[in-house]
């Protein structure tokens, strides 16, 4: 079992930054390719971004390239979600996620544990 806990979301003004972080406890971090998804009121779950278990690989999806990094520290359990340029279309609970095995990153159904996610508010 691995427990997530998500932390950092806010309410910020167009074009701000926001740091969002997801520590985890439980069985071993370091194995886990970890994910982070959200999800706007009456909007499907959608990916944002995904890192492999050594943080060689990350993944983004098209609407937030070049606005987010990912990064992950696994002597600290914790993964990161470093995001700049926010715009009101980010506005979303952002959740954390990981999952066994480096393929499907993208698919939030791949997924094994969950954290219980963080509003992040872009104001225009």
């Amino acid at each position: 079992q691995v427990q997530l806990v998500e932390s950092g979301g806010g309410l910020v003004q167009v074009g701000g930054s926001l740091r969002l972080s997801c520590t985890a406890s439980g069985r071993t971090f370091s194995g886990y390719p970890m994910g982070w998804f959200r999800q706007a009121p009456g909007k499907d779950r959608e990916f944002v971004a995904a890192i492999s278990w050594s943080g060689g690989r990350t993944y983004y999806a098209d609407s937030v390239k070049g606005r987010v990094t990912i990064s992950r520290d696994n002597a600290k359990n914790t993964v990161y979600l470093q995001m700049n340029g926010l715009k009101p279309e980010d506005t979303a609970v952002y959740f954390c996620a990981a999952r066994f095995g480096e393929v499907h990153l993208t698919r939030a159904d791949k997924y094994d544990y969950w954290g219980q996610g963080t509003q992040v508010t872009v104001s225009p």
